[in-house]
């Protein structure tokens, strides 16, 4: 699936379910002037008061087209230096100080094991990038921290397991930065290595470094099947090369020039169980890899919605693809549940690889049956909150408001019915009573919301701590940006990872 940013609420994709909210008056019957919004009263929502449909107040008619607001700059600072670039940050500037000091001959342990650091980085790189690893940290956090601790320490949760990509880039490039200066060195000292040490050296240097330009964000958002392909095969390369470059520089004696440091002497080496570990992190996931069964409904030629069987928790995305080891596609999960029979994705028609689910629906197709978790999996930690998404966005927002009733949902868009289908149109109707359900069709009312407005008074309306964002670029920039100029605490779609 192409992830190449789309540039408007209302596109044809991004339709929204015509439903009538208790908070939405028929608006075209309405021409109060946008400055004349209500908004939503501040009550006890304790369980001995209980909110009904009529102690809600009806927000605005859509507003004609307001000039850009100007974002200060503390705002777009805030948000750009992330938990991820901090992470980045942090990781880089403790491996280049180390480097430096191997440089200047101060580090005895670098001169002598130089591998290790090498493999080290690589091997965490690849960790944090686990689906398994990832589970369990969600799992450790939601359990032993849902609630009871301090707000800001549950953002702080969030935050972190948001930004691991952070550790995920940093360890990566460091360890390509150690490669290079063990592979100088080896160089500068070849009268003491065999040709073949020096070859697998720079061999692997070169592949590591091709995996990290093909993960670059640049590449993974506008050619999301170049990152694909070459981050993973080349990073497989990497990954033989590594292996083969571990074995032969521990197994080669300097001493004599011979390979006969064989055998329980490479196996002591850090360096050797570093590459078996990061070996393991990167053969585990696709150990679940299955040729699934899935029954595809078209209910527009935008939309296509993927039923498969078993339900699931929430907060967790399920990644896809027509072949077992080439790009594989990342899809919110909506589920009723664990008990339920079936889960759905919901796969806008965008990129080649979404319009080949419509052209030439598919019967089978490959899936790890161990599904990755996103943002929305802390949903457990917060006694409120509120999901605001926009068209497809609903997949990854769906479930954590069909399994909680303590969650919000807005969802902005066009003409979903006839553009989601009875399907998504059910589960929204089944599960999520107007007191807490917002829906904006913006054919229907004439254009985009006043967002931030209405964000503002649910957010009083619903007494709630934290708002999760699912949007296209635009969307994601003017809503995060609005919530924390007001003070909301808001997690974001990510576009750097």
């Amino acid at each position: 699936m192409s992830t190449k940013p789309v540039l408007a609420y209302n596109d044809a994709e991004k339709g929204t379910l015509d439903v009538r909210s208790p908070q939405i008056a028929d608006l075209a019957r309405n021409d109060k002037k946008a400055a004349d919004i209500d908004v939503f009263p501040v009550q006890s929502l304790k369980k001995d008061a209980p909110v009904t449909p009529s102690d809600v107040a009806k927000p605005p008619p859509a507003p004609a087209k307001q000039a850009k607001k100007s974002v200060p700059k503390w705002v777009l600072w805030i948000i750009w230096y992330n938990s991820y670039r901090r992470f980045f940050t942090v990781v880089f500037t403790v491996n280049f100080i180390g480097i430096g000091f191997a440089i200047a001959g101060k580090w005895p342990y670098a001169a002598q094991y130089p591998g290790a650091l090498v493999v080290g980085n690589l091997n965490v790189a690849v960790l944090v990038r686990n689906e398994i690893f990832g589970r369990c940290l969600y799992w450790f956090v939601n359990t032993f921290f849902a609630k009871w601790t301090p707000l800001w320490f549950r953002l702080g949760c969030t935050s972190t397991l948001q930004h691991l990509g952070g550790i995920h880039s940093g360890c990566a490039i460091s360890g390509v930065a150690w490669i290079v200066l063990m592979v100088v060195h080896q160089f500068k000292t070849k009268y003491m290595f065999n040709d073949s040490i020096l070859a697998f050296g720079v061999i692997t240097a070169v592949m590591l470094f091709v995996t990290i330009c093909a993960g670059l964000p640049w590449v993974r958002n506008t050619h999301h099947n170049v990152f694909e392909r070459n981050h993973r095969f080349f990073g497989w390369t990497s990954l033989c090369m590594t292996w083969i470059y571990t074995i032969v520089t521990n197994a080669y004696n300097t001493a004599d020039g011979k390979f006969d440091h064989v055998g329980e002497h490479v196996v002591r080496q850090q360096a050797f169980w570093y590459t078996v570990g990061m070996s393991t992190f990167i053969v585990l996931p696709w150990i679940c890899t299955r040729h699934a069964k899935v029954d595809i409904e078209l209910p527009s030629p935008k939309v296509a919605v993927l039923r498969f069987e078993r339900g699931m928790q929430q907060g967790l995305l399920a990644r896809i693809s027509r072949s077992a080891v080439k790009e594989y596609h990342a899809f919110g999960i909506i589920s009723e549940g664990t008990h339920a029979k079936y889960h759905y994705l919901i796969c806008g028609v965008q990129g080649d690889f979404t319009k080949s689910l419509v052209n030439d629906p598919p019967r089978r197709i490959w899936t790890r049956e161990l599904k990755f978790a996103g943002v929305s999996n802390t949903s457990t930690l917060y006694k409120r909150g509120i999901r605001i998404c926009t068209g497809t966005g609903l997949g990854a927002a769906l479930s954590t408001c069909i399994q909680s009733p303590y969650w919000y949902l807005i969802w902005i868009g066009s003409d979903q019915e006839k553009t989601f289908g009875p399907t998504i149109s059910g589960l929204i109707h089944r599960h999520i009573g107007p007191e807490r359900l917002l829906l904006w069709d913006s054919k229907t009312r004439g254009g985009r919301p006043p967002t931030m407005k209405i964000l503002k008074e649910v957010y009083e309306y619903w007494q709630a701590e934290v708002v999760f964002i699912t949007s296209n670029y635009v969307g994601n920039f003017e809503i995060q940006h609005g919530c924390k100029e007001a003070g909301i605490p808001a997690f974001g779609t990510l576009w750097d990872f």
